[in-house]
């Protein structure tokens, strides 16, 4: 019984993918949550957004909850993967999957290179650093439009892309192409943080002095979990790129990284499962939410409702108020504190029970003698 428990997360894991791999063939209707049924681009387009922003939530929280490190810089590697892919399909006329790599290359390299300055300093320091190599590389974005597109973003080569992945008909293959994309980030922040390396910048996060005074190199371990969760984040860029057909500055700028970390932090730092739920969450909130605003029902309102009401940002900064006063450790983390404490009294009460037992057996004995 026990060893089937421990394979309980996977297999749940598991039927998940495939439920999620067969849900644009099935007609199922959330009235309220998703715009259109299952099968129709509407809410596949959704969907897909949803596993984009949960993958790159995936990936900031091997860097908050694994390694301990605050970045205000994150999405700047989400934007080299989007901004790379376009560029490289766009200037270079290479064809898709070599773009890709390209993408991801680049962002490896950027990562490297900012990774390597910015962790001399830990701390609020280590955050400023990332938020400045952030707003630098905004500015470039911005400035650069012969490149870049400047303020209206770039687009798309379609040219270097397969059919099956252009258009509104071929929705459903980017949504598989997004599901798979999170699948493999989840994979590879799952090897990171059960290998040694995960062990290693845990206890570096921990207490980083007795690390150094064991022998080991936490500023290697750490470097490496920085490119590593950049480059991630760069795979989901390059998702985003062929989602939307293109990009815009603001993928690259320090609000989009203030976004990641609520979506972490709604999900539960530290939890694989809680980034993915606090990406898609946060996601379906802010698209659902912007229709609900501009519906007439809060049209009709008074105005000391409508405003605030009217306000899509309003509603998430509500909502992650009410998170943090109330669920300080987010949705995972308040679900994990709740089974603990439920596997806790459950262990009591069989302590307590075999405890009686014992008193009765020595009563029984004592009786006889």
């Amino acid at each position: 019984m026990t060893s089937v428990r421990r394979f309980l997360p996977a297999i749940a894991g598991a039927a998940l993918v495939v439920f999620m791999a067969i849900l644009p063939l099935l007609n199922l209707s959330l009235p309220g949550i998703l715009p259109t049924p299952t099968y129709m681009p509407g809410t596949l387009a959704l969907l897909s957004l949803c596993m984009v922003f949960a993958a790159l939530a995936l990936s900031y929280n091997l860097l908050l909850g694994s390694a301990g490190m605050l970045s205000f810089g994150h999405a700047l590697y989400f934007g080299a993967g989007a901004y790379g892919l376009g560029i490289a399909l766009e200037h270079f006329g290479v064809p898709l999957w070599p773009g890709v790599f390209v993408a991801l290359l680049g962002g490896m390299v950027i990562a490297l290179a900012t990774g390597a300055v910015a962790m001399r300093v830990s701390g609020i320091p280590f955050a400023m650093v990332t938020l400045a190599f952030a707003q630098a590389g905004s500015v470039l974005v911005r400035r650069n439009s012969g490149v870049t597109g400047g303020e209206e973003g770039l687009s798309l080569d379609t040219e270097q892309v397969p059919d099956f992945l252009i258009g509104v008909v071929n929705t459903r293959n980017l949504y598989w192409f997004a599901l798979a994309v999170l699948v493999v980030v989840y994979l590879v922040t799952l090897w990171v943080d059960t290998s040694r390396l995960g062990h290693l910048v845990r206890a570096t996060r921990e207490n980083e002095q007795r690390v150094r005074v064991l022998g080991l190199r936490p500023y290697r371990a750490k470097l490496f979990v920085f490119v590593i969760a950049a480059v991630l984040a760069s795979l989901a860029g390059v998702a985003y790129m062929l989602l939307q057909s293109g990009t815009v500055p603001r993928s690259v700028s320090a609000d989009l990284t203030i976004t990641i970390l609520v979506m972490v932090v709604l999900g539960g730092v530290g939890f694989r499962w809680g980034a993915i739920v606090g990406g898609v969450l946060y996601t379906l909130l802010d698209q659902r939410l912007t229709v609900l605003a501009g519906s007439e029902a809060i049209a009709g309102l008074p105005d000391v409702l409508r405003i605030p009401l009217s306000e899509p940002l309003f509603l998430l900064g509500v909502l992650f108020i009410v998170v943090v006063m109330f669920l300080p450790g987010g949705i995972a983390g308040t679900i994990d504190a709740a089974a603990r404490r439920r596997r806790g009294e459950r262990a009591r009460v069989a302590l307590l029970a075999a405890d009686d037992a014992e008193m009765d057996a020595t009563s029984d004995l004592e009786v006889r003698v």
